[in-house]
């Protein structure tokens, strides 16, 4: 009777040691990895004088350009000259080839030309926030029509120009 019990106590206890054995475990470690490269986003709202030119009349409105670059990097915004092909004189056209000359500034003093840095014109910069919308930096686009610029001959009409807002990173 003693071997009964001691064959499946044995038995019993080969398993229990058998079982830990294969218990044991390994590891590894890898490395994750991402590289972040510079890059900018830009856009840019339409810049509508909401009051009608009627002759003796300045003109001034604003809007904004909206910059996401990423963390630290630094950049610039430049702006066309438009269908002029002059920053110092940029025109609206108008019906029958009328014209409409008006400038953009920086800032609501209207002392500096916003245009690519050629001579008489200045460009806007700053260091990028992040890429998030959040971060988003604005840059307000000041324009101004002159009475005294638009003295001539001016029919009744609608007016635009194109100006295309450029980021260097």
């Amino acid at each position: 009777m003693r071997k009964q019990i001691i064959a499946p106590l044995a038995a019993g206890v080969l398993l229990a040691l058998a079982g830990a054995a294969q218990a044991a475990t390994k590891t590894a470690s890898f490395t994750v990895s991402a590289s972040v490269a510079k890059n900018c986003f830009i856009t840019a709202g339409n810049l509508s004088f909401l009051e009608a030119f009627e002759g003796d009349n300045d003109l001034t409105q604003s809007s904004d350009i909206d910059v996401r670059c990423t963390l630290g990097v630094p950049y610039t915004i430049s702006l066309s000259a438009g269908g002029s092909g002059a920053h110092a004189s940029r025109r609206m056209a108008g019906p029958g080839g009328d014209v409409l000359f008006y400038n953009l500034y920086t800032t609501d003093l209207h002392a500096a030309v916003w245009g690519d840095g050629s001579p008489g014109t200045v460009t806007v910069g700053d260091v990028g926030a992040g890429m998030g919308i959040p971060n988003a930096i604005t840059h307000t686009v000041h324009g101004r029509v002159l009475a005294s610029d638009n003295a001539g001959p001016i029919g009744t009409g609608a007016y635009s120009d194109t100006i295309v807002a450029t980021i260097t990173y």
